[in-house]
């Protein structure tokens, strides 16, 4: 493929509209090196995507045996905990975008949420 042939300002111009239609809900980006992530799009400007990017963090384990809890001779597992942090990309770096998928308990909800009239 010539790279004249491949209309650059307008594959950016699609991705930066498709940012913005999916901005605040949770997406999959595909980077250009391969490598993928989830978060939530929070901002997105002419060249750079600001994205909630969520990460796993343990809850650190004391030293002291008197600090952890114990029931009936058992030790509870440390916790798990979601935390996100706020990073910035070009949206040159992006190669795809998609919306995950939101999983209800309820029937009547739907992603992504549409009232009714």
């Amino acid at each position: 493929m010539n790279a004249e042939n491949y209309d650059y300002e307008n594959h950016f111009r699609n991705l930066y509209e498709k940012c913005r239609k999916h901005r605040y809900y949770l997406v999959s980006l595909t980077m250009a090196d391969g490598s993928t992530m989830d978060g939530i799009i929070e901002d997105v400007d002419r060249d750079s995507v600001s994205v909630l990017v969520g990460e796993d963090v343990m809850e650190q384990e004391s030293g002291n045996v008197s600090d952890s809890r114990q029931y009936g001779g058992y030790i509870r597992p440390r916790r798990r905990f979601r935390r996100f942090r706020r990073r910035t990309f070009p949206i040159a770096t992006i190669a795809a975008l998609a919306l995950l998928p939101y999983i209800s308990p309820y029937p009547y909800y739907q992603y992504p949420y549409y009232p009714y009239y």
